[in-house]
């Protein structure tokens, strides 16, 4: 009985996980053969189990899988499936007012990336070097390329028991292909049908196997073009009131305005169409960004293992990423802290005084630029054996992520002291938005270089087996310790630091902990169809003290067809070390400045204000509860089904201020130290907000539930072939952030599903995916005055979304085999939505909707 349980557990993680069923004769063969089943590692556990569905929740996404969605872009990748959907970035949309620009991260249940623990082959890997959000860490997931990806296992539960901090929502295990024998040659080639967009990929993959030794080498290269935004129509412009929008033009114009003693004065040739009632001349930014960067990536990973005798191996893992990429945006905004002044003897001075340059924006310097590199490097180095009944291993790894942007002179960085003495020389003139000479450019224009690293040193030993008899069974244990050192810095230029470079968000932080932990895990057979899972661990830091978290899980089978399990955990996450470690750092937000509107009525419109933050070296670390309750059915063969419940809820989660009530306690108050304003204008009580500061607390709590349904169904259709069809649906029920319900709220919609349809015949084959985004509202600050009001106020409906992606194949020989497919067959466009004021402007969510348009590719795949 026992054996029939074990094969049905497999049986059933098969169905259900996107791998092929096993074939009847094999079943025969393996219930022949059960007591020789090979233990095998399960994301999730240390403990080796012959069975592959354990007690906690774990969606497999095979190397078929991911081939058949035709995407060479692991974050896209992940976006479309629903429990990692939401709170994904990515390098979409990369421009000046991104800190972490050319990466991308993965969100599990939307509880945002530095919530969720991204492992490759089972170990945790060097953070990337630039924060996102300006703290929020995370692993940059473009440095792992899809073509050496094997499966990515995502478990959905807590498990900081397991793996310790950050394994919040869950954790993403991206196991890498290994024991490959041969050569296999990739290339592929793919573009958009409407703007000009096109990708180009290749790989290599040889392996060699012999007795005592393998080894498994990839080569990737991926290339992508420049989306720039002036090919988006109506996606590629702020202005969105002509589309049932808000327009959210800076007030930084070209031309600009001015204080004429001391009174707000537009400059005299500010178009009409640009001119705000409070003085202002608005300018579109949106053209000039980059909806998609150019990028290009080459990696090599390298996985070998040695027999060094009958029970112990040697294995080393060398993987090195190179990364370029893009950002970018419109040309410098400047305002009134930069100090700018023109003398009254100027030759284009209008007004025959010296003034003060309030809001400018020196469009003829150009578009701002950055071009960005990022290497990653990751070497693991270890043994593993078997002593008796015991798996043992011991490994240590270095890790290093370094990125470096930069900027040149040709890419528009204005230094603003340079600007001033070629404005006082009469050289540089800012009235009516003329171009300047290109030799008066030249001298007014800077090169920039901001630069940033993160290195992870780790030591790791476990061992796992038979601890001890239990009735007729044996309780299963795997226990370890773990040693970890991590370092950050994030270094913006000198120039930005004196404060001569405006318009771009930055970063400055630096920080270092130490940490060690012990863990043990127990599987307990409490009885022939009931296992309980027991695991504790001890993790202490150097930089906050120290924290112990329990799981406990249970799985029975009482009959072959159904399966229930259950988990209940206790996690955390460590403040992280930008969080710790964070010097002076500036965002802008668009808002209304309601107090001054009232008490003048001027900038009565959302505005542009920049906010700067700074660390908290007092920060504790954040708390999570999480359980999950599930039911999986295999009545047959071909059909599976599973059913979750999960909930997690997370504590003293570190956050900015909630800024409108940053706004609503300091900005009433023209001498505020908070909420810093300049001077007022004659007659006015509040002056124009130069800077409000903020920074981070353990302020808030978020907590999430809901229910996910998997169905998976095989049909042999004879001499028609076989088709596979399978569901995977994710529904939020609920989702609350410092008390605020954000179910179905702006960017949280309740349904996400991904059908996906195999068909094969012979040599060809066919895919047919089709992934939902349901609808949620639009606007959290319907008023656009920094507090979230959406519980108060009802916006508009950002509109459900449905993408059909088809692929064919077709398998010339043992050898040759071609692939051709189009993502977003339809053409679908993002729905509209009015956006936050924040990273949404353009007339969509970028975070959730792509807005790219339908994308056809052709791959080859040549195997000797």
């Amino acid at each position: 009985m026992k054996q029939g349980r074990k094969l049905s557990a497999i049986a059933v993680c098969l169905a259900l996980s996107g791998v092929t069923s096993i074939s009847t004769g094999y079943a025969q063969e393996a219930e022949d053969n059960a007591d020789n089943l090979e233990r095998i590692a399960v994301t999730g556990s240390r403990i080796k189990r012959t069975d592959m569905e354990g007690p906690s929740p774990i969606q497999s996404i095979d190397s078929t899988m991911i081939d058949s969605m035709g995407y060479e872009n692991l974050q896209q990748l992940l976006e479309r499936m629903p429990a990692t959907g939401a709170g994904t970035f990515s390098t979409r949309n990369n421009s000046q007012d991104s800190t972490a620009n050319g990466a991308a991260a993965v969100s599990l249940r939307g509880m945002g990336p530095d919530a969720t623990l991204v492992l490759i082959n089972g170990r945790r890997v060097a953070i990337s070097s630039f924060a996102e959000s300006i703290t929020n860490s995370f692993v940059d997931i473009n440095s792992i390329p899809v073509a050496a990806i094997e499966r990515i296992d995502i478990l959905k539960d807590g498990a900081s028991a397991i793996y310790g901090s950050d394994a919040v929502a869950g954790v993403v295990n991206i196991v890498l292909k290994k024991d490959f024998e041969g050569l296999e040659l990739n290339a592929g080639y793919g573009g958009t049908t409407g703007p000009s967009y096109d990708e180009t990929t290749a790989s290599l993959l040889w392996g060699s196997q012999t007795e005592k030794s393998s080894a498994t080498v990839i080569l990737d290269y991926f290339n992508n073009s420049t989306l720039g935004a002036d090919e988006m129509g109506r996606f590629g412009t702020a202005n969105q009131s002509p589309f049932g929008g808000m327009d959210f033009r800076s007030s930084r114009g070209y031309p600009g305005y001015f204080y004429v003693d001391g009174v707000k004065t537009i400059d005299p040739d500010c178009p009409p169409e640009n001119a705000t009632a409070s003085g202002s001349c608005l300018f579109d930014y949106g053209p000039f960004g980059l909806t998609i960067p150019a990028s290009e990536r080459v990696g090599f990973i390298g996985q070998f293992d040695y027999k060094i005798s009958s029970d112990t191996t040697a294995f080393m893992e060398i993987a090195m990423q190179h990364n370029t990429s893009e950002a970018g945006g419109a040309a410098t905004p400047l305002d009134e802290d930069a100090g700018l002044t023109v003398p009254g003897t100027h030759p284009n001075n209008p007004f025959g005084q010296d003034i003060e340059i309030g809001r400018y924006r020196p469009v003829d310097a150009g578009p701002r630029r950055w071009d960005i590199e990022s290497d990653t490097l990751r070497l693991v180095a270890g043994l593993r054996g078997q002593i008796g009944d015991y798996d043992w291993e011991a490994s240590v790894q270095k890790g290093r992520s370094r990125s470096e942007q930069s900027g040149d002179q040709s890419q528009g960085w204005v230094r603003v002291d340079w600007l001033q003495e070629q404005i006082d020389l009469g050289n540089y003139n800012p009235f009516g938005g003329v171009t300047n000479p290109q030799s008066v450019i030249d001298e007014i224009t800077t090169s920039l270089v901001r630069r940033g690293e993160s290195r992870m040193t780790s030591v790791d030993a476990h061992i796992s087996g038979e601890a001890f008899e239990f009735g007729d069974d044996v309780v299963m244990m795997a226990a370890g310790v773990e040693y970890r050192e991590e370092q950050v810095s994030d270094i913006p230029d000198i120039q930005f630091q004196r404060g001569l470079i405006f318009g771009t968000e930055s970063v400055s932080a630096a920080a270092e902990r130490d940490q060690y932990a012990a863990y043990l895990e127990l599987s307990i057979p409490v009885a022939e169809t009931l296992e309980l899972q027991l695991a504790g661990r001890y993790d202490h830091f150097s930089d906050f003290g120290s924290t112990t978290n329990p799981k406990i899980a249970l799985r029975w089978a009482p009959s072959d067809e159904v399966t229930v399990r259950g988990s209940w955990a206790q996690g955390f996450r460590a403040p992280s070390l930008a969080q710790i470690g964070l010097g002076p750092s500036q965002k802008s937000v668009f808002f209304v400045d309601q107090y001054r509107c009232d008490a003048t009525g001027q900038d009565c419109d959302s505005l542009d204000y920049n906010i700067e933050f700074a660390g908290n070296p007092n920060l504790d670390a954040e708390e999570s509860e999480s359980w999950n309750v599930g039911v999986i059915y295999a009545p047959t063969q071909e059909l599976g089904l599973s059913v979750d419940v999960w909930s997690i809820t997370q504590d003293n989660k570190i956050d900015e201020q909630q800024f409108g009530l940053v706004y609503d306690a300091e900005c009433n108050n023209q001498n505020s130290t908070v909420c810093v304003r300049l001077d007022p204008q004659p007659g006015e009580s509040l002056g124009v907000i130069q800077k409000i500061f903020n920074t981070y607390q353990n302020v808030s709590s978020q907590e999430a539930s809901g229910i996910d349904f998997n169905a998976n169904y095989t049909m042999d259709m004879s001499e028609y072939g076989n088709v596979r069809f399978s569901l995977d649906w994710s529904y939020l029920s609920n989702f609350e952030r410092n008390n605020l319900d954000f179910t179905g709220e702006y960017g949280y919609p309740e349904h996400r599903w991904l059908f996906a349809t195999t068909w094969s015949k012979g040599s060809f084959d066919a895919n047919l995916n089709i992934s939902f985004i349901g609808e949620f509202e639009d606007t959290p600050d319907i008023n656009f005055d920094g507090v979230l009001d959406f519980e108060e106020n009802t916006s508009r409906t950002v509109d459900s979304q449905a993408l059909v992606d088809l692929q064919f194949g077709y398998n010339y020989s043992d050898n040759f085999r071609l692939v051709i497919g189009s993502n977003n067959l339809l053409d679908e466009e993002p729905p509209f939505a009015i956006g936050n004021g924040d990273s949404d402007l353009y007339g969509y969510v970028g975070g959730v909707h792509n807005p790219r348009g339908r994308f056809v590719y052709s791959k080859v795949t040549y195997r000797f």
